[in-house]
């Protein structure tokens, strides 16, 4: 089974939808996890994460110098981190485009798909899972 996770986003449509057809062509099962959405929580949320880089940063090991003089003397990681995490957020597939992007598929028919969104504590998980019918 091929996995993808927190990385969709990264992918313009067209390159998401080589993956996924990759995936069908080579009847391969696919499992894509995404852990923000693009939703005003989901940014919100990422504003509150370099607070979290700034209270777990010490207990990271092995120790790294580097790692607290980036964290807090030039606040680079927090401020790195909470960049990516909005972007991510803005840029993560909704269901909706995730059902177009398995809709425009060829031979689609010869896998079952699952699109959808679970609640995980504060956060949202997407999913797009692609099995082949037996």
């Amino acid at each position: 089974m091929r996995t993808q996770f927190l990385s969709l986003h990264h992918f313009n449509p067209t390159d998401a939808k080589k993956i996924l057809q990759n995936a069908v062509d080579s009847k391969s099962a696919i499992a894509i996890f995404e852990a923000q959405e693009r939703s005003f929580p989901s940014v919100l949320a990422m504003f509150f994460s370099p607070i979290t880089v700034l209270l777990t940063t010490p207990f990271i090991r092995p120790f790294k110098l580097g790692r607290l003089i980036f964290t807090y003397l030039t606040p680079i990681v927090p401020m790195f981190v909470w960049w990516d995490g909005i972007v991510s957020s803005l840029r993560t597939y909704s269901i909706k485009e995730m059902n177009e992007l398995v809709n425009s598929l060829e031979n689609t028919n010869t896998f079952n798909w699952e699109i959808g969104r679970v609640k995980s504590g504060l956060s949202v998980v997407l999913y797009l899972i692609g099995t082949v019918k037996k």
